[in-house]
């Protein structure tokens, strides 16, 4: 053979291998699509922080096997799209909250009024038995994998005239709630009028007076500057909000034990970012709070059970309509728990 055809054929044969090599290397790799549908500025969301948090984790420890691609601010859907994307396959895993019962009715059982002092104890319950189990539930009843739980944080109450003490305060006050009955139930056992209006509307519904209040986490306050409408908030956290880190079983199946542990390992620590910047953005919003001269008031031991005993008793009852009442007993005995050991 010439030397030129030889050269040739050599460089033929190490493009073929190149090829061969790229496509190898390909068929190895894996694509994460992980969806949310929060701001994308990791300034102010939490859910931005932790998709940013668990993309990070992924890309250090998987060698470049998986490729994380994070897409916020709805680009994918609403919540109840990305947990159906997630479901259906066609999204690797979702960030979601509220929408959660759509999917799961016993997710619910976080909701129950004053249910979490504070949350150190909602940490230990939910990063313990009780919230593997409700896991190992999710994933028997849904198919998709939860792989950890965020935070939403706690709801509080705030007024446009008067300042919420107690239950009686609440009496004939029209308050935006979600449109879900658990909150709607909640509010009229306090003797307010629940008044479901979607979240875009309400600032316009406080400023206007078409409802007297609202309830909502200290960071959603600020952050859509409610404290122009409402000079009174209270810190009685009615209820406790929890963020789901959802995988689909199509993609959870189809990764080997160590790399599945990559993202395991990587969701736990996204998880636990998110706490700490809700937790952070909730502080600083205490004191924006009061430097924009809102009266920000926290419940004395025997106003919290006022506001526990006229809210519990009938969400429990409303929840037993809808999940097993052992589950509402199994948590209410995991904080009881936690408590002693704490």
């Amino acid at each position: 053979m010439k030397p030129s055809l030889k050269l040739l054929s050599t460089v033929a044969f190490a493009t073929i291998l190149s090829i061969a090599g790229t496509n190898a290397l390909a068929q190895n790799k894996f694509v994460l699509k992980i969806a949310h549908a929060d701001s994308v500025d990791i300034t102010t969301s939490r859910k931005a922080i932790m998709a940013e948090a668990f993309a990070r984790e992924v890309k250090a420890k998987s060698g470049g096997k998986i490729e994380v691609q994070v897409f916020g601010a709805g680009a994918l859907g609403g919540e109840k799209d990305i947990v159906e994307g997630v479901k259906n396959g066609f999204i690797q895993a979702g960030l979601a909250s509220g929408v959660m019962a759509n999917f799961f009715q016993n997710a619910m059982v976080t909701d129950i009024p004053y249910l979490f002092p504070n949350d150190d104890i909602a940490d230990k319950v939910m990063d313990g038995p009780f919230g593997q189990k409700l896991s190992d539930d999710f994933t028997a009843a849904t198919g998709m994998h939860n792989m950890c739980f965020g935070e939403v944080g706690f709801r509080h109450f705030s007024t446009g005239k008067n300042p919420i003490h107690s239950p009686k305060d609440l009496a004939g006050l029209k308050i935006r709630v979600q449109e879900t009955p658990l909150y709607v139930t909640e509010m009229k056992s306090l003797g307010a009028q629940p008044t479901p209006i979607a979240f875009p509307e309400t600032y316009t519904a406080l400023q206007t007076g078409v409802v007297d209040g609202q309830e909502n986490p200290i960071p959603t306050i600020i952050f859509a500057k409610f404290y122009e409408v409402q000079k009174h908030v209270t810190l009685d956290g009615h209820n406790y909000g929890i963020d789901w880190f959802v995988v689909s079983d199509k993609f959870y199946k189809s990764l080997p034990p160590d790399l599945l542990k990559v993202v395991t390992d990587a969701a736990k620590v996204a998880c636990n970012e998110e706490r700490k910047a809700n937790r952070t953005f909730t502080d600083n919003g205490k004191k924006t709070l009061a430097e924009k001269g809102v009266s920000v008031y926290t419940p004395t031991p025997a106003e919290f059970a006022q506001f526990r005993a006229a809210t519990q008793p009938p969400v429990i009852e409303f929840l037993k309509t809808k999940i097993d009442p052992q589950l509402i007993d199994n948590i209410q005995a995991a904080v009881k728990d936690a408590e002693r050991k704490k």
